[in-house]
Parts: structure tokens; C-alpha cells; sequence
């Protein structure tokens, strides 16, 4: 299987654009980021890359084809969303024997390994998991699946802290193992902030970033002191937004050119993953 492409996507329900001409390439062997805010058309793009619903217009293409023309290469796609598809009345352990008879690729053994360690009991029944315990379930299935993609929307929800990290660990464990694109669409941002190569920021429908992640971070930086120094220092810079308390400003920079000259009175420090996610979506909601 090829790349996926989303060539001039659009989604409306009704008379809300959900989604505005999106193109955007998921090369194979990689782990993305899809970033956005509530709302902002992450789910309903997942939902379009793994065929459970329709674009307005627009096409997902492998191989120069139309993804429903090829409906054998939908089986090497895989999404786990928040919507809970499961059998309800079915056990954990039902699930798993299942799910490989579907999904011929899916890893059993691991599925239990996994389920050891987050302390699944494969042996209750599905409408009787925690929110917490459903989430790793549905986690467990899309990193056993073995497809040539697999897409998480939110594959954290309702995790503590300790189920939160094993998730990232065994991420990396499968994308080291396994041939395979993981889509990642979370709000816990810095915490997949050292796992991502790649990083898609959708807002308000519209693809406003898509990099690699260590490019954006790279161009992103913070300048602060006297609230005079900093506005004198970015008048001509691309400030993306910035914080003031009392009588001193911190702004937010976005610039591809190293910084040679910088006043005493000035500070300037690297902006994180999340802060930067913040400006650029509040800056472009703003508009």
C-alpha cells in the first residue's frame, strides 16, 4: 500500500463547512500528529481517511485510485475513535477472538500481553469497563490490527497518568516493529510532543500547519522583558501572539531566520509544542 492522499477534501453538514479543501499526504512509516480544537474537523477527517463517511467533494486517493475503487486496501486501514462500535453484551476476551477473524493481521498474543499490563480484565464484558478501561481496550485493538495505517482519535481519554505513558510506550513498540503510519489526534499535545515526526494543525476546517514537527518547533521562539523593548524588538517580526503582566511582555515569534542581534533588556527562551499550538489557532481563529 501507498501513501494516502486527500486531494481537495470538503465536508459540510448542512450549512457548516466542516471541512475547506483539504490536501494533505500520510506517507507510510511514520507517526503524525493531528492537532485542533474541539471542533476544529479532526474527527470528521479520520472519519473520511478510513471510509466511514463521505467528502462533499473531493477524493481519497491510493495509487492514483479512488479509495472506493480499491475497497481490499480499506482492510489495511484501521480507526479507533471515540465512538464505542463494540459489542456491548460481548467480553474482552470474545473481542480479541473476534476481531481476528476480521482483521487477519491482528496480533492475539500481543492483544493479551497488552491487556496484562494495563490490567484489562479480558474477562469482563464490555458494558461493564470504565471509560478509562474502554479507551485501552479500543487502544489494545488498533495497535495489535497490524493494517498499513492506523488512525486514534483521543486514544487517551479518560487515562490516568501511569496508562497514558504505557500507551506512548507501546506506540513506539509497534512503530518500531511494525511497517506501519500512526495518525495520533489528541489535546494532550506535549505529552506526544517527543513521539510524532510529523504535525498537522487543522483549525476552523482548514489545514493551518503541516510539517515536520522539529521544523515548527525550531522556528518558534519567545522574546520577554520591558513591555517598550519587546515591541520595539518586534516590529518588523512575525509575532503570532504574546502575554503581558505588569510592565513586561512576552511575545510569540514565528521566524525561519536566526536571531543575531538581541538588546540586554531582552530574554529569549524556545516556545513548547502546546503554547505554539495555542497561538497559531488562536491567531487564525481571531481573523
Amino acid at each position: 500500500m501507498s501513501n494516502i492522499n486527500l486531494v481537495n477534501i470538503n465536508k459540510n453538514y448542512r450549512d457548516v463547512a466542516a471541512l475547506k479543501n483539504v490536501n494533505l499526504t500520510f506517507e507510510r512509516n511514520k507517526i503524525y500528529g493531528l492537532l485542533g480544537r474541539n471542533g476544529a474537523g479532526k474527527t470528521t477527517l479520520l472519519n473520511i481517511l478510513s471510509n466511514r463517511i463521505f467528502p462533499t467533494s473531493g477524493q481519497v486517493v491510493i495509487d492514483d485510485k479512488n479509495i472506493n475503487d480499491i475497497p481490499k486496501q480499506i482492510s489495511n486501514i484501521y480507526l479507533s475513535g471515540e465512538s464505542n462500535l463494540l459489542p456491548e453484551s460481548m467480553k474482552v476476551k470474545e473481542i480479541f477472538k473476534w476481531t481476528k477473524e476480521f482483521i487477519p493481521s491482528f496480533d492475539g498474543e500481543l492483544a493479551l500481553r497488552l491487556a496484562q499490563a494495563f490490567e484489562l480484565p479480558i474477562k469482563k464484558r464490555v458494558q461493564s469497563l470504565s471509560t478509562g478501561y474502554l479507551t485501552i481496550l479500543k487502544d489494545i485493538l488498533a495497535l495489535c490490527a497490524n493494517t498499513e495505517f492506523v488512525f486514534f482519535d483521543e486514544p487517551v481519554l479518560g487515562l490516568d497518568a501511569n496508562h497514558r505513558e504505557m500507551f506512548y510506550k507501546f506506540l513506539l513498540e509497534c512503530y518500531v516493529n511494525n511497517d506501519s503510519t500512526y495518525v495520533v489526534s489528541t489535546h494532550h499535545i506535549d505529552e506526544v510532543a517527543n513521539i510524532i515526526e510529523n504535525i498537522i494543525i487543522i483549525n476552523e476546517g482548514s489545514i493551518i500547519r503541516d510539517t515536520t514537527c522539529e521544523s515548527l518547533l525550531s522556528e518558534g521562539y519567545t522574546i520577554s522583558g520591558k513591555i517598550e523593548d519587546v515591541d520595539k524588538y518586534i516590529a518588523d517580526k512575525n509575532v503570532i501572539g504574546f502575554d503581558t503582566l505588569a510592565n513586561t511582555k512576552s511575545a510569540y515569534i514565528l521566524s525561519a531566520e536566526k536571531i543575531t542581534e538581541l538588546p540586554e533588556s531582552l530574554q529569549v527562551s524556545r516556545i513548547n509544542l502546546q503554547k505554539l499550538f495555542i497561538e497559531l489557532t488562536k491567531k487564525e481563529a481571531s481573523k
